[in-house]
């Protein structure tokens, strides 16, 4: 699989990466599965990893599933909610401390290559607690680097304040305010390493045309599948790929800006079928990058970057 430097970390990442919201919420009985999925990524050439301390049993599926492999992998993880049954407070100093020392026991390693604040707003990152306990993590040698997830203009603060090496933000072909308003660009002029969540907007593309068979939608994609729908009503798009899962993940892939997409999924086929994709038929043509962008700048009036 192509690979690109991811910033200034010195690390060279697959184009593809996991996300692992989905696993997290298999069951321990599940280990099997979840092991499948994580060696099929790692043996077709995908080398980032990204979970959460809030995604689940997923931290400890990857620690059960591919602990023994740490060294193929950059491995992200996210702390601030209040989660796995932890009492206190979310983006306090305490909290993201506890949360780190559970991610690695949890995740059977030493140290995560980045530990990313997890979607909070810009009056946390002001406060600066949540930042304190990153950094300190980061000169105690639990994370190699510290970075930001999240979006508008929280993602911006954190970009502009030059304290994180990762972005990590929506990025998709019917949310591309990342691209419209800068944000992308000015992370990478920064030398920070890009990775973009709902890379294929939950798959809602291709539920998006006229004859499909499934023309539904989770209540989080349902936004993003009625803004699909309105980009159609402007008519076919010339050259459009017949798989809408390569239109998007193409669309995405296409910005030079984009280091790397994470995607999910609980299956092992189609993760392969991912890895295929990007392997064989990318990129897609430039014309339909540039009709899809000139598309949602024409409907873009409040299709802000969902959080």
């Amino acid at each position: 699989m192509q690979k690109v430097q991811f910033g200034s970390t010195g690390f060279e990442t697959s184009r593809l990466g996991v996300g692992l919201s989905e696993i997290g919420s298999f069951e321990l009985s599940d280990q099997a599965q979840a092991t499948n999925v994580l060696n099929t990524a790692l043996d077709n050439g995908i080398n980032f990893l990204d979970t959460s301390a809030c995604y689940g049993i997923s931290e400890e599926l990857v620690g059960n599933g591919v602990s023994q492999r740490r060294d193929d992998y950059f491995l992200a993880t996210k702390a601030g909610h209040v989660a796995r049954g932890y009492e206190g407070e979310a983006w306090t100093f305490q909290t993201v401390v506890d949360s780190i020392d559970r991610s690695l026991r949890l995740l059977q390693t030493d140290h995560v290559d980045v530990v990313q604040l997890h979607s909070c707003d810009i009056d946390v990152l002001e406060k600066g607690d949540a930042i304190r306990a990153l950094q300190e993590a980061q000169q105690a040698g639990k994370t190699s680097f510290i970075g930001y997830s999240g979006d508008n203009e929280s993602a911006h603060w954190a970009v502009d304040s030059g304290l994180f090496a990762t972005l990590q933000t929506s990025y998709n072909l019917v949310e591309q305010r990342a691209r419209t308003t800068g944000l992308l660009e000015k992370a990478i002029a920064k030398g920070m390493g890009t990775i973009i969540k709902r890379p294929i907007a939950g798959g809602v593309w291709g539920k998006s045309r006229p004859d499909a068979a499934d023309q539904t939608a989770s209540n989080y994609n349902t936004p993003y599948l009625e803004r699909a729908k309105s980009v159609r009503t402007l008519g076919p798009i010339e050259n459009e790929p017949d798989d809408a899962i390569l239109t998007s993940l193409g669309y995405t892939l296409s910005d030079p800006n984009a280091n790397v997409a994470i995607v999910g999924t609980t299956n092992p086929s189609h993760m392969a079928t991912n890895v295929r994709q990007i392997d064989n038929d990318l990129p897609i043509p430039d014309c339909v990058i540039a009709e899809l962008n000139r598309r949602f700048e024409q409907l873009d009036k409040d299709w802000a970057q969902r959080t």
